[in-house]
């Protein structure tokens, strides 16, 4: 390695390097760049609390102070009895410049500071002079960043000095007074900087935490509908393989596509435990009873009325067998929202309705508003999250909110093809359930476990 390259190399000519490199680029590079100053946002925190009248006027008060500014500047410049008229005007056009073109606002002012240094007879920072300098500086770092103005200040005390002679006696408070309002502007803009990264990573978190919620969610319906799919299959193989059993002298080639109806079943099985091993978490643990129904919906509602929270139950329509992953999602539905009943309603009533129709079923969960001494809880957020996965798993339709009265409504409808229709399939010859089935219109209501 030569002797050149060591000093290329080395932290000092790098640091140089990019020292000169930040000044070409924030004071040399696009000096006369239009770069207005936009107005206040007007919802802003202050702005906020104005009249409506008054915000769209209150937006641009930046503008009006930096006018204000030059207006005073060339107040100050006329004060001066030797090319009074230079003395203002000059001053006060740098510092309006800094609303449209900031850069380009400080090279004029430091040229100003010269002529009135050549013309004047109170030196480089007659009172017109000095006020441009120290409002442009500052509105200047307050448009760019605070490496831009550590060079402002840095040519601003090399040209005072150097119009000086060498004496920084004059320069001196110009020196200090710019460097503490500088300093007051950075740290503006380093408070500023850190809340909006703050914001921004808030946002991310929200996002990323959404996003997961949402895939744990997935997760879940994806493991309860296993035992449902897994359920058919298996019903599928069985009677596949029984199927033959059945016909006297079947011919071989019926046999041979039960066999393959048979295989492809058992396939199917085994590739549905396959995906159900990538979705399980660490800590699952296999459902010892088969995944819940509708019938088994009073059962939850008694141990919610345990808990405290009064219940209604209200059917509507036929009642008939639905199929398992529609009974599945509906149950689920209607434990997450009377879990958040109890979490953000406490000491309220519940109405819980189901509605058996032509197409479908339509579920709807009302609370009232908390009642009593205890305090809602405020929950994570994701109850709602997973009954609209369930809902947009079937193709269902699904609204939540606020009632007039304070509580909360979920309203969830969950469509069944006419083809899964129980009267499809007893029309194509399958079995139906009827169990639970009635024929005629019925209306049951529950309230408290009683019928």
């Amino acid at each position: 390695m030569t002797e050149t390259q060591t000093k290329t190399s080395s932290p000092e000519f790098r640091a140089a390097a990019g020292a000169i490199g930040g000044l070409r680029n924030d004071l040399l590079r696009d000096v006369l760049a239009y770069r207005p100053l936009p107005p206040l946002n007007p919802d802003g925190r202050l702005i906020r609390l104005l009249p409506e009248g008054m915000r769209k006027a209150a937006v641009w008060t930046p503008h009006a102070l930096v006018l204000f500014a030059a207006f005073l500047v060339m107040m100050a410049g006329f004060s001066q009895w030797e090319f009074r008229l230079l003395m203002g005007l000059l001053p006060a056009i740098a510092v309006a410049m800094t609303l449209v073109r900031p850069v380009a606002a400080f090279w004029a002012s430091m040229l100003t500071t010269v002529a009135c240094g050549v013309l004047g007879s109170e030196g480089p920072w007659g009172p017109g002079a000095f006020m441009a300098q120290l409002v442009v500086l500052v509105v200047v770092a307050a448009r760019t960043r605070p490496r831009t103005a550590i060079w402002m200040w840095l040519l601003t005390l090399l040209l005072g000095v150097f119009l000086e002679g060498g004496s920084p006696a004059v320069t001196a408070p110009m020196a200090t007074l710019s460097a503490f309002a500088l300093l007051v502007v950075a740290v503006v803009q380093i408070r500023r900087a850190a809340e909006h990264e703050v914001t921004v990573q808030r946002t991310v978190t929200a996002v990323e935490r959404d996003r997961r919620t949402l895939l744990e969610e997935r997760t879940t319906i994806a493991r309860e509908l296993h035992d449902v799919v897994a359920h058919h299959m298996s019903v599928v193989a069985i009677q596949a393989e029984a199927a033959p059993y059945r016909v006297e002298n079947p011919p071989p080639e019926l046999e041979q596509a039960f066999v393959t109806i048979r295989e492809n079943a058992v396939a199917a099985l085994t590739e549905l435990r396959r995906v159900l091993g990538v979705v399980r978490a660490e800590d699952y643990e296999a459902p010892d009873a088969p995944q819940p129904t509708l019938a088994v919906l009073d059962g939850l509602l008694d141990n919610v009325r345990e808990t405290g929270l009064e219940t209604e139950k209200v059917i509507t329509g036929a009642v008939r067998e639905l199929p398992q992953g529609v009974e599945l999602s509906a149950y689920r539905i209607v434990q997450e929202a009377l879990s958040n009943s109890l979490r953000h309603a406490p000491g309220s009533s519940a109405r819980v309705e189901l509605s058996y129709v032509l197409g479908g079923l339509g579920l709807r969960v009302v609370n009232g508003p908390p009642q009593g001494l205890v305090k809602p809880s405020p929950g994570a957020g994701h109850g709602i999250t997973g009954m609209r996965e369930r809902v947009a798993m079937l193709n269902g339709e699904m609204t939540a909110g606020a009632t007039a009265d304070g509580g909360y409504e979920v309203a969830v409808f969950l469509p069944v093809p006419l083809s899964e229709q129980p009267e499809a399939r007893e029309a194509a010859g399958g079995p139906v359930d009827r169990d639970a089935a009635g024929d005629a219109e019925t209306v049951v209501i529950e309230r408290d476990g009683r019928a």
